[in-house]
């Protein structure tokens, strides 16, 4: 679990080597990891299964993998566009009110209970971004923030369209979603921009195979095998590891500063998306 955390928690550092529109990268991220998760899904899986990664879908399953496999690629559009427009460490906090949005969706539109400690991590977590963003450069960073927090709706889309579809496995629905996210991806990409991927340079080829195959295929593969031996609360608290490793690559790595109250914001945001994530798990 540590180690699929350490590992997407350095995406944005190869996602800045790659010169390509972020939609292509998207859809080669895709693309490329459909065929180490299959692969594992087929040597560890049962016998006597009605199709090669497990039992077939059900029709009503369908449509949910289809919808959250374009939720899938349009957030990673959106938070590749982020980490163009704005720092690191200001994309990931955005994006990471992810976890709070579900619990606010769940409560309002699913009449999930909410106790009043989650409705306040919500409002600190509110509270952190305001400090997060109000200390921003907004005529720089804007459109990064704007990017950000339009992939964190579009990863709560994707966590609310998976509950609906109990029956799989978490490595199945991604599996599925990512062939989803391919097929969608592909025509809108082609009619858009183009393609690009034959300009591409050696350190850009570099950076696309491990964006495919590592941080994706091997990533999804390490978290799903991991999260069945951990309980909830665990796998709260550890899957955190991700966004600190991403700010930690922005400040020491890529040198993009934070200042002291953007610290604070995103300590909040973190802080309570943690402690929310706890509840629920303990729930």
């Amino acid at each position: 679990m540590i180690l699929s955390m350490v590992i997407f928690g350095t995406i944005s550092f190869f996602v800045r080597y790659l010169t390509l529109p972020s939609a292509e990268i998207a859809l080669y991220r895709s693309v490329i990891a459909v065929f180490p998760i299959g692969i594992f899904l087929l040597l560890t899986g049962r016998k006597k299964r009605n199709d090669a990664t497990g039992n077939a879908v059900k029709k009503k399953e369908i449509l949910l993998l289809v919808c959250s496999g374009a939720a899938l690629g349009i957030n990673w559009i959106l938070l590749f566009e982020a980490y163009r427009y704005t720092t690191v460490s200001t994309a990931t906090l955005c994006y990471y009110i992810a976890p709070v949005i579900v619990t606010a969706i769940s409560a309002l539109l699913f009449h999930e209970k909410s106790t009043k400690l989650q409705w306040a991590c919500f409002l600190m977590s509110a509270i952190g971004f305001l400090f997060l963003t109000g200390f921003s450069d907004l005529q720089k960073d804007g459109r990064g923030i704007v990017f950000g927090v339009s992939a964190a709706i579009f990863y709560a889309l994707v966590v609310l369209l998976n509950k609906g579809m109990s029956d799989m496995t978490g490595l199945r629905k991604t599996f599925w979603q990512l062939i989803s996210a391919s097929v969608i991806l592909l025509p809108y990409v082609a009619f858009s921009e183009g393609f690009h991927l034959p300009l591409t340079d050696f350190y850009g080829w570099a950076a696309l195979l491990t964006l495919g195959l590592l941080h994706t295929g091997v990533a999804y593969c390490l978290y799903f095998t991991a999260i069945a031996d951990l309980k909830g609360h665990q796998i709260a608290i550890l899957s955190y590891i991700d966004p600190l490793v991403a700010v930690l690559i922005s400040v020491l790595v890529l040198s993009e500063g934070m200042t002291f109250l953007q610290v604070i914001g995103g300590g909040l945001i973190l802080g309570f998306s943690l402690l929310n994530g706890w509840i629920s798990s303990k729930k």
